[in-house]
This record gives structure tokens, sequence and C-alpha cells, in this order.
């Protein structure tokens, strides 16, 4: 025996694994439907959890009398950690402090050495603490997702140990000597380390009652510093922790909404109460008469799965019978022309990005192309994994359409000239940037490739034309603003939408002063229909505040005749600045397409990589740098007359052109998009 693999701790962590990401994943946070008590500040509840032992250095002199013939040096070993807890953390505070107390098992399995006999010899531990765990707790978006990090002070109890000395396999009749059970010697009575870790933490009950429940799934990591179980020898202790706590609490009930009642006079100075606003504006949504000619742009990558190195299937690939009915300019027939579709539609024009290049090479017959695959700097032999993934999109175009062989170059590169995978942007969405770096890239010097401006092989394709209805514009949007004293804020805030019918829709928790929500998502199907707007949230004294209004909304509907123009430029991960080909793209090409007296509308958006707060603010500076250099292209040519509206949404889902599912979705979120209104 080599080496005991524990399978049975082995299936109990991947089953505490799988059930951590299940809850996390299904997570549908509760709405506060007509609350009458207050978010918990203290949580008091359990932790159960399962320790991954994984043991370092040397150890040989096991009791003062025992001492093994080689030294044991690694080994693994699962134990189980339960402790009670209490947290604080207010509701409207980022910061937070946790205590657990209980019991720390540290059990491990040795990998199995030999004496000069070759004899086998195997060794086993079974080592527990007490420990208590302050950690300072913080959740960047104050709710769910929260980081703690704080010292361990572990109390031995448990220090036994099993040796076995195994005889030699070529002599199997010798006498085996019974397995050794003691006591450790020289453990350390207290152990001061530290830890650090992540938690999410699922609402399980509403606030209708006092007592509130909670699931937190967490995972932490112990490192080997300060966790030297004796005070011999090098032995020592990484681990990584995996569990579950239960959290119970209990809110206070929430005062009634603030009247209008005179209260007596009091001697006291009196504390005076934020000022709230709300407001609620439905638009009229008179439907206007424009479709749209979109321009949208080509990315040139080609994704790859990981651990593949053929095209995925979300890619269109036709069968040879199919290439003459292709049509690059005729995509629109079978796009979705629903607003909620937008996404999928054009997601349709570049799944067919191998189509409309090999469509575009057999109407040209001397234009070739460069296919680079470029691997993640995980795979072994990067450069020749990237050239499989080129060469599998080169036999697509040479057997489907029939383009020879040598109008197409492949190569292969360990990683992307520009990875999204950098040491700058740390480890925060490793896998989702790592997964965008495994892509071939489409390169070519030929005009009838590429867009309008050719910079050599790193030119952008060009872009694709259609007809569509034209999206339903944010002005058509029922937007929401509230705000204390005036400053543009108000958090947390949430909205009840009750229908003339008495059926109710939650919305919220919201952290911004202003929401948009389409029509549709409160209308459905209903071209009109009247509303009562609740309005809901916590002061900055605490105290709850309720508004509330009635509104009429109606469906905004798409407009009959086509008028608009709608074009898309593309940034590069976490820039703020468009790439000097777009810059000169916007200038020389878009600009001079804006009619007199014409309103633009900008919106900014990115991918969901990162934090809210600046993503936000990532795709404002990108809408107005694209307003920008509209605005001084149409100033050199004299004219003042346009209107500019900007917007940027971050990557709201609500507003997101597309998913964020897959690495070309949020290649293509990381957007700016132009529409162009005629004057009415």
């Amino acid at each position: 025996m080599k080496y005991n693999s524990n399978k049975t701790s082995g299936k109990s962590i991947r089953i505490i694994f799988i059930s951590v990401l299940i809850l996390i994943a299904t997570h549908n946070p509760l709405q506060a439907q007509d609350a009458k008590y207050t978010i918990p500040s203290w949580w008091f509840g359990a932790a159960v959890a399962a320790n991954i032992n994984f043991f370092g250095g040397s150890t040989q002199h096991l009791t003062s009398d025992l001492i093994s013939p080689v030294p044991f040096h690694s080994g693994i070993g699962v134990g189980l950690f339960a402790a009670p807890l209490i947290e604080y953390h207010s509701p409207n505070s980022r910061w937070g402090v946790m205590l657990q107390a209980g019991f720390d098992g540290r059990n491990g399995t040795f990998k199995q050495v030999y004496a000069p006999c070759n004899c086998p010899r195997d060794l086993t531990t079974d080592i527990g603490y007490v420990t208590i765990e302050p950690s300072l707790r913080f959740a960047p978006m104050k709710q769910g997702f929260y980081i703690f990090a704080g010292p361990r002070l572990g109390f031995n109890v448990l220090k036994s140990f099993t040796f076995t000395e195994k005889p030699n396999p070529e002599f199997p009749n010798q006498t085996v000597d019974p397995a050794a059970k003691e006591k450790l010697s020289d453990v350390k009575e207290v152990l001061i380390s530290m830890q650090v870790g992540v938690g999410y933490d699922i609402k399980l009950s509403n606030r209708q009652k006092p007592t509130q429940f909670m699931l937190s799934p967490f995972v932490s990591f112990q490192p080997y510093i300060g966790q030297s179980p004796r005070s011999i020898e090098t032995w020592t202790v990484t681990t990584l922790r995996a569990g579950l706590a239960l959290k119970i609490g209990r809110g206070h009930k929430m005062p009634e909404p603030i009247s209008n009642i005179a209260t007596p006079q009091s001697t006291e100075a009196p504390i005076v109460a934020p000022i709230v606003t709300f407001t609620v504006n439905s638009p009229t949504n008179i439907p206007t008469e424009h479709k749209v000619r979109e321009t949208f742009p080509l990315r040139n990558y080609v994704f790859f799965d990981l651990g593949s190195t053929e095209i995925a299937p979300r890619y269109v690939q036709l069968k040879k019978e199919q290439v003459a009915d292709f049509k690059e300019s005729q995509l629109e027939v079978n796009i979705p022309q629903n607003m909620s579709g937008r996404s999928a539609r054009q997601m349709v024009v570049y799944y067919n990005i191998l189509n409309i290049v090999g469509d575009r090479m057999e109407k040209n017959p001397t234009a070739t192309i460069t296919l680079v695959g470029a691997s993640d700097m995980n795979t072994p032999d990067g450069p020749a994994d990237g050239r499989y993934m080129a060469e599998s999109i080169k036999r697509y175009l040479v057997n489907v359409f029939g383009i020879d062989p040598s109008r197409i170059t492949t190569q292969g590169r360990d990683m992307p000239k520009m990875p999204s995978e950098r040491p700058q942007y740390g480890t925060t969405d490793l896998t989702l940037l790592r997964q965008e770096d495994r892509r071939v890239y489409i390169e070519s010097t030929s005009a009838a490739m590429l867009m309008e401006f050719k910079t050599g092989p790193g030119a952008s394709l060009k872009p694709v034309e259609m007809t569509t209805v034209l999206d339903a514009p944010l002005d058509s949007y029922v937007s929401f603003d509230v705000s204390e004293d005036g400053n543009g804020t108000f958090a947390p805030w949430s909205l009840v939408i009750t229908d003339e019918k008495g059926a109710v829709q939650n919305f919220g928790s919201y952290s911004v002063g202003h929401v948009s929500i389409p029509g549709k998502e409160i209308l459905g199907t209903k071209p009109q229909g009247d509303f009562r707007i609740t309005m809901t949230g916590l002061n900055s004294n605490g105290q709850t505040v309720t508004k509330d209004t009635t509104i009429h909304m109606v469906l905004w509907t798409p407009p009959v005749s086509e008028h608009a123009r709608r074009y898309s430029v593309i940034f590069e991960y976490d820039e703020p600045k468009v790439i000097d080909l777009y810059a000169k793209y916007l200038t020389e090409i878009v600009s001079p397409k804006i009619p007199q007296n014409a309103t633009v509308i900008i919106h900014g958006y990115t991918d969901v990589i990162g934090d809210a707060t600046h993503n936000l603010t990532l795709a404002t500076d990108r809408a107005n740098d694209v307003k920008g250099i509209l605005a001084s292209a149409l100033t050199a040519s004299g004219r003042t007359d346009v209107k500019f509206d900007v917007h940027g949404f971050g990557a709201d889902a609500n507003t997101a052109p597309f998913e964020n599912k897959y690495p070309e979705e949020r290649f293509y979120n990381r957007t700016v998009i132009i529409d162009i209104i005629p004057e009415k």
C-alpha cells in the first residue's frame, strides 16, 4: 500500500462542496413582502464543516520510547469541525464580527514509508482541539456574499496515533507486531494561528415574524503558519475547511409610517428625520415610427471550451450542401424580433462568424486569413494546443466551403497577445477570465474581409448590417427616484407594485437612488393598466419609510417604418477608452451619418466581472468617451444641432445587451451602443 486515499472522507468532501455550490446557485433572495420586522443584527447558531488537513514537514519521534526507523513527511486527512457561533453585523453596514468556538479535528493519514528492511510503516493520527475563532467580517455589497478573517486559538484535547509495522513483502510469514496505539509526545497544548475565508448568507424566512433563519455555506483557509502541532521536529498542518452554518436572529417590530399627527412638545432638542422624496415617471409611450438599421461589429475571436480543441457546438456549422443558400445579408431572416430577444438575435449573427468568413473568402478568391490559436496559461504545451484549435477552424472552412488550404495559415500561442487573465487584476473571477483566453484570432490583410479602416493583421472584421425592430428605448421605461435630503441616495429600498385586480409584484432591494424598469416587466402582455406603487426603505436614522403613489402605465409598442440607425463599439477588458481604430470609425463613419437635429442615445455597458460600483462607473466613462469623440467630430464640422442622451448601466441584468455565460457574451457586453434617432 502506497497511500491511504480515505475514500469515505473524500466522498464526504465532494458532497459538502456540491451542496454549497447548489445552495448558492439556486438561491433566490426573499423579497420584503410588506415586511413587519427589521433584519436582525445579532445572529446565533451553529456551524458544521469538514476540515481537509494537509500535513507537511516531517515526524519520526512519536513518543520518548517509540521512534520510527524512517520519518513520515506528508499526509492528508479529514476531520470534523463543529462549533456554536455568534455574529453581529448591521443590515446597513459592510462590517461585522463573528465568533466560533467548538471542536476542531485535525485527523491525518500519512504516506507510507519503508524501513531499511524494506518493511512498510504506516501512521495515522487523531489530533483535536477546542478552538476559539474570532473574525472580522466584511460584506462588499452589504448583503449575501461576505469575507472573514481572524486569529485561531486552539487548545489540544486529542493527540493519539496508530503506528503499524508490517513485514517485508518478500517474507510474508514473519511475525507481525500489533499496531502501536498511543499518545504523541511533545504536543503543544496551545496553538495560535489564523484563517481567512468567504461565505454567503441565504435567507430562509421572510420578515413577517420576528424570528428569522439564515443558512450560510462557507469556505476558509488556515495556512501552516502557527500550526506546528508539536514542539519537536518540523511537522505542520494546512487546513481547508468547507461547511454550512445555520443562524437564527430576532428582528424588531418596524414602526408605522410617519404621520402628520401633532405630538406634544418636548423640552429636549427634537430629532429631525431626513426628508425622503419618492417620484415615479410612467411615460405616455405613444408609438414612434421607425425601425433601426443596425451595424453590428464582429469580434475576430472564436472561443473554445476549456480542455477542448474542437469548435464549440454553439457556433453555427453548416453542411456542405447548405453553403449555396447561405447569405450574410439575410442572417436576420431567422432572428427573433421581440425586445427581449436582442441578445439572442445578435448572437445568431456572431455565432455565424465561421460561415461569414467562409462566405467572404468564397466570394473574394484572393482573400487570405491567418488563424492564431491561443491557449490558456494552465495548459501544458500551449502553442501546440492553440494550433490544434486553429486547425479545427481551417478544416471546417476547407471541407465545408471548399477554401484552398493555401489561403489559410495557422499559428499557435501559449496565450493571447492581450490576455484577459492578467496579474494586475488579481484572482477575482479568475475562472471567467481564464475561459476568455482560450480562443482563435482571425487575422487578415484583405480589404474584402475588414472594416473601413485597416491597420494590419490586428484590424477588425467588417461589421454585419441588419434591419430589425428598435428595442424599447430607455425613455419608455418606468423610472423610480428616491432621495434623502436631496442628496440623490437612499438605500436599501424596495418596491411593491399592485395592479387593479390585486396582483402583487415585488422589485428590489435597490442600493441606488434611480432605477428604470422596462414596462414589459410590469405589464407583461397587457397593453396598459393602473397600479399602486409602494416604496419601503430605511433612512439614515434606521427608520422605516413608506411612500405610496398611483400611476397609469402604457406598454411601449414597436415602430413600423425605417429611419433610425444603430452602431456599436467594443472595448477591451476594464478599459474606459476606445481603441484608436474605433475612435477613427466614430469620427469618419458614424458622425457624418447623424442627420440634422437628431437625438443620439448612448448606452454604456460592462460584463459581470468585478465590483458592481466600479462597473457602473466604467460603463458611464465608456459612454462619455464615445460622446466626446462624436461631439468633437460634429463641432469640427460646424454642427451644434445634435442632442445627446448618455447613460451608463454597468452589468445591470435588466438592461445588459447579452448574457454573461460564455466568453463571447462577456466580450460583447464590454460595449457602447449608439442609437441615432432622427427628428420627429
